[in-house]
Order: structure tokens, then sequence, then C-alpha cells
């Protein structure tokens, strides 16, 4: 006789309220779309972005990714005043969500289609910002500085709490793959291996302070977030565990505590099971992805 319960209908309602809070009202049919649809892709099954951004992690370096972002000035004032992210931040993030999905997964027409639509949204966003230099989102240095802290923090996410992390190779692999991309999106030269990222990463560093909005933004994102009670607790392991991503200089700017100990000890070990939990139960959903079920 089997004691245990049944814990299937739970893993399904977990797993469908996280994708539709990712994915939005239109999630299951854009993933009709993108994996049903025939046709030649940007990136085949062996490549690194398929695993990368197929994996759990994806939510914590997600969150990395914005805080690193907010630290350019031009970049966090474009932002600010045009992306709408405190009314809609769950629209924001089923836009960019869907946005990976179709570029990774989906048919190389509508991969470039995505680009060129985001393209021409860059090309409507340009202001001054509070120190009084100009920005236009469509500036390559800063489309690159906002490509290179994407790719690093995903993939440092992938490689602490990844359930198969990539080797050397794969890791070049990775950046070379998200430069695809970013060439589609107007980037220019973009890092291909993961040594040139740490170098353009580096070559950026003396523009990069906190300013008060990236540091409204940051407690916004990590103590404000707009989500019911029940999912506080995991959201608050994936907010730790995105802090404990950044460099070191970029938590000091933020005012972000960091206690190495404790990440060591407590941090690591709950992002690892947090993310464990959400890939249990998101697996359903990837497995019928996997049987070419909408």
């Amino acid at each position: 006789m089997n004691l245990l319960p049944d814990l299937g209908p739970v893993r399904e309602r977990v797993g469908a309220a996280i994708f539709s809070r990712v994915a939005g009202p239109e999630g299951p049919a854009n993933r009709a779309r993108i994996h049903g649809t025939p046709g030649p892709r940007w990136f085949g099954p062996e490549r690194p972005i398929r695993r990368v951004h197929g994996d759990a992690a994806m939510f914590t370096g997600g969150l990395a990714a914005l805080l690193l972002q907010a630290l350019h000035p031009l970049a966090m004032a474009a932002v600010a005043g045009h992306s709408g992210f405190r009314g809609d931040p769950w629209g924001r993030l089923q836009r960019t969500s869907t946005f990976l999905a179709v570029t990774t997964y989906g048919p190389a027409d509508r991969a470039h289609e995505a680009c060129e639509r985001v393209r021409a949204v860059h090309a409507s966003v340009r202001g001054t910002a509070p120190d009084g230099r100009a920005y236009a989102a469509s500036d390559p240095h800063l489309l690159r500085w906002v490509h290179i802290a994407e790719v690093d923090c995903f993939l440092r996410a992938h490689q602490r709490y990844g359930a198969h992390p990539l080797d050397e190779g794969g890791c070049d692999g990775y950046v070379a793959d998200m430069a695809r991309i970013a060439k589609e999106l107007g980037v220019p030269d973009p890092p291909t291996d993961r040594a040139g990222l740490d170098r353009c990463l580096a070559a950026y560093r003396d523009e990069l302070r906190a300013t008060p909005e990236a540091r409204d933004t940051a407690r916004f994102l990590l103590l404000r977030p707009p989500i019911p009670w029940p999912a506080r607790l995991p959201y608050a392991a994936l907010a730790v565990n995105a802090v404990s991503l950044l460099p070191a200089w970029a938590s000091r700017e933020l005012r972000l505590p960091r206690l190495p100990v404790a990440e060591d000890l407590l941090v690591r070990p709950l992002g690892t099971a947090t993310t464990a939990g959400i890939r249990w139960a998101l697996a359903p959903t990837r497995a019928r992805v996997r049987a070419g079920h909408a």
C-alpha cells in the first residue's frame, strides 16, 4: 500500500501558476507556435543556449541581470522613463520571456521578426538622464552593456544552480549563441567567449554607479515585488541568491548587504533547493513541450 500523498495535482497547480505568471495569458498559444511551427532554428537541440534558457536557474539569473543592468546610469534612466516596469512588471517579464523563448527555440523567421520588433521599440526610446546626459536605447554602447550584463548573470546562475552546468567549452558556446541574438538586436561586436565577456564587463566598470533610481529599483525588485503572499518566501530565496550572484562592488553600490559566511552556509543551499522546487513544478510543462504537445 502506498501511503505517500499523490503530489501530481499540487505539482500541476504550482507549475501552471508559475507558467501563467511568466508567460502570460497567451503563454499556451505562444508555446504551441514556438515549439510546433516547422522550419529551421537559429540553435539546434545540442546548443548550450537551449540548456541554459530551459533551466529554472533563469529565475535567479534574470533578477540578478536587472540589478546589474541598473548600474549604468543611462540604461537606468531609459528603463525608469520608458519601460513602465513598476506599473506592469508582469507584462514586462512576460514580453521578455516570450522574446527569449522565440529566439532560443522558435523558427528562424520568427526569431528575426522578434528582434526587429525590439529594435523598433528601442528606436523610439530616448531622453535626458537626471545628470543631464542624453540617452537613446538604440545606442550601441548601451545595447552592449545590457547584453553582456544579461549574459553574465544568466550564465553565472546556471553554473551555480542549473541542473546540468556547462563545461568550459559549453560556457564559451553559450556566450557565442547569445552573440548571435545580440547582433540581430544591433549590438556591435558582442563577446563570443567567456574571456571576452569578462574583458567587456571590465571595460564598463568606470561608467557604472548606483543612482538613486537604481537603488530604488533594487528595493522594488527585492523588497516590494507585486506577488501573492504564498509566493513571497520562495521569491525571497530567489532574491537573496540573485544578490549573491552580483560582483561585490555591485552589491556595495546598490547598498545590498552581503555576509559571505551566511551565503555559503545558508543562501546558496536555499537557492539550490528553491530552484529545484521550481524545476520540479515546471517539469510536466516541459515534458509536454518535448512530446510536441501544446
